[in-house]
């Protein structure tokens, strides 16, 4: 028996979805998301997400990366989940609650004339002490533009959490890192024990940030939703930015806001791709 998907993108971050609400997941998921994600022999994504019952919420979302490893969370995936759920009616709000790694978090439909314009997720607030981060060696003190060395390179990180962990680097040029190098280099580095997504963040204007990711798990994607939450933090934290600002990735553009809630909104696309059914073998 096969496993019934959709997949969908957002600003070019990709996920296949399944819903889990009867079946519950997998036996053996961190396999299943490995074969399903593969670009060559399987479906091909940056992960796989599964809608679930909760108790706590209206949904539960569970999310796992390419690599099997499962995430706490996922700002494109929510908004991709969030769409989902609302167009296959599984819910008729256009408001309701997801219990993730991170907590339970508020997406919106966000409609124009009607028609789903885009998703808007209230992504909670963010941390900022080291030790929840986590981040080794600061104690419970924040981490603004501390020296960090990577491959033989000093460079200034500003770490944040989103529930999952951020490092966070102001660069020049997105386009002179070498990402495929220096993404692993700082997944694995000693300071974080639990790895790190990294955000290379470049200034265009206090309300415009160019950012591209490596994600844990994942390697080099189009987009990473919270790590674009995290990269407005860090620039408000180092008076680089606004509090509100279009983040531009390389899949599309989000808009971020830290709200003075303390919470920070996030809004952008989700879009579907197409449906299918993997047939799972063995390993499920």
């Amino acid at each position: 028996m096969g496993l019934a998907f959709t997949k969908w993108q957002g600003c070019g971050n990709d996920f296949v979805l399944a819903d889990g609400r009867a079946s519950g997941l997998p036996r053996d998921v961190a396999a299943l998301s490995r074969h399903v994600c593969d670009r060559h022999y399987g479906v091909g994504a940056d992960g796989l997400i599964f809608v679930l019952p909760s108790d706590k919420a209206d949904f539960c979302m569970r999310i796992f990366n390419a690599d099997g490893s499962e995430a706490e969370m996922c700002g494109n995936g929510i908004r991709c989940f969030a769409r989902l759920v609302y167009e296959e009616r599984m819910t008729e709000k256009e408001s309701f609650t997801v219990e993730t790694g991170a907590g339970i978090l508020t997406p919106r439909i966000v409609k124009e004339n009607g028609i789903i314009i885009g998703i808007e997720v209230n992504m909670g607030e963010p941390i900022l002490e080291a030790e929840k981060i986590p981040v080794a060696g600061f104690g419970n003190n924040r981490v603004v533009s501390e020296e960090i060395e990577v491959l033989d390179k000093r460079y200034r990180a500003t770490c944040v959490s989103m529930g999952n962990p951020h490092c966070v680097v102001f660069v020049d040029d997105v386009d002179d890192v070498a990402m495929e190098t220096v993404g692993p280099a700082f997944e694995h580095h000693a300071w974080f024990p639990r790895r790190t997504n990294t955000e290379f963040v470049a200034i265009r204007d206090r309300e415009h940030l160019r950012m591209r990711v490596w994600e844990r798990g994942a390697a080099v994607t189009l987009a990473c939703g919270t790590g674009a939450c995290a990269s407005l933090v860090a620039a408000v934290l180092n008076d680089r930015a606004e509090r509100k600002a279009e983040v531009e990735l390389d899949g599309g553009r989000l808009t971020i806001e830290w709200a003075k809630d303390n919470h920070i909104y996030m809004t952008g696309p989700a879009e579907k791709v197409f449906s299918g059914v993997y047939e799972e073998g063995e390993h499920c």
